[in-house]
């Protein structure tokens, strides 16, 4: 589980693909995708194959290969794409995931809390057809 919120490389890229390949009319293959944002083909290859295996697209081989929604945009949130790769959001208050402080209160106040919350409300309430 992520503790605070990051977009690592992997996320940053699922995202992006995602919405590549729900805004276009045809198959898309790795190097269509590495090649328009700017990600080398072996990080794209490897998000997408971990996207492949959680059913969120479907991919063929060979030269008109590539890859495809297998839902509907509408379907499918920017928190699904994100924990996907991230694994899930865990909303704590200590992003150290202590239960008491050594000094006593929490030198970050809730601000962890409060980012992590509002993030996964972000992601969750958007979706792939919001970016068509």
């Amino acid at each position: 589980m992520s503790k605070i919120v990051t977009l690592s490389e992997a996320a940053s890229i699922a995202l992006h693909s995602m919405v590549l390949i729900a805004r276009s009319e045809e198959k898309l293959n790795v190097g269509k995708i590495s090649e328009f944002i700017g990600s080398s083909r072996h990080h794209v290859a490897k998000v997408m194959q971990r996207l492949a295996k959680d059913n969120f697209v479907a991919s063929n081989r060979g030269p008109s290969g590539g890859f495809v929604l297998k839902q509907e945009p509408q379907e499918i949130s920017l928190l699904d794409i994100y924990e996907a790769i991230e694994g899930k959001i865990a909303i704590q208050n200590c992003p150290g995931d202590k239960l008491t402080c050594p000094f006593g209160t929490c030198l970050l106040g809730d601000l962890s809390h409060k980012m992590t919350k509002e993030f996964r409300e972000y992601m969750q309430s958007h979706t792939l057809a919001q970016y068509l």
